[in-house]
């Protein structure tokens, strides 16, 4: 039998994101942000959704832009360090040994030493409450070669992506492939 948890943000998992915006003086920054997915295949799109409170709120605010770069398990204490640390107050590129890399398509920074970069172009900002949803356009997505396949797709296993449980408040990593997708016609 199921116990009820009652009302919580338990949907499992959510991504480890690192997301880089460029504040009013041109400073590159980072937040690290769980609250994000595919919203879109066509204009392929994804969502980051922040609260008002967090700088890189009022960056992308500014900018329209964003980019996410996915951190490998080697990152995990960067990534948890760059969600607890407020650009406000602190360089976060600095402060992590992370090296900023200018956005080659929109007007924002990514991390040089992450394998997976995905380049946004905000469309459309949604208020939910306490957070607001940046629905970006994904109009580049750049990855280290060593993390290709043979048919030159990001191969998840040689990424090895952090995951984040929420409610739990864990990092996590990604296990073995268990099947291709969409081979299943039917269940015996």
């Amino acid at each position: 039998m199921k116990k009820s948890l009652g009302v919580g943000t338990y949907a499992l998992p959510s991504p480890v994101w690192v997301v880089g915006t460029y504040d009013a003086a041109g400073k590159p920054n980072l937040m690290t942000a769980a609250w994000g997915g595919i919203c879109n295949s066509r204009p392929p799109s994804i969502y980051v959704s922040l609260r008002k409170a967090t700088y890189s709120h009022g960056n992308i605010m500014a900018r329209r832009a964003y980019t996410v770069s996915i951190p490998s398990e080697q990152h995990v204490k960067e990534a948890d360090w760059i969600g607890i640390a407020s650009g406000r107050d602190v360089d976060k590129f600095a402060g992590a040994k992370l090296t900023p890399v200018r956005g080659s398509v929109v007007d924002a920074p990514y991390v040089d030493e992450f394998p997976v970069v995905i380049e946004c172009r905000v469309k459309e900002i949604v208020e939910l409450g306490l957070h607001t949803q940046f629905v970006g356009e994904i109009v580049d997505v750049k990855a280290e070669a060593e993390v290709l396949n043979a048919k030159g797709m990001i191969d998840i296993e040689k990424v090895k992506p952090l995951i984040f449980t929420p409610g739990a408040g864990t990092y996590h990593g990604v296990s073995k492939k268990l099947q291709d997708a969409f081979i299943t016609k039917e269940l015996k």
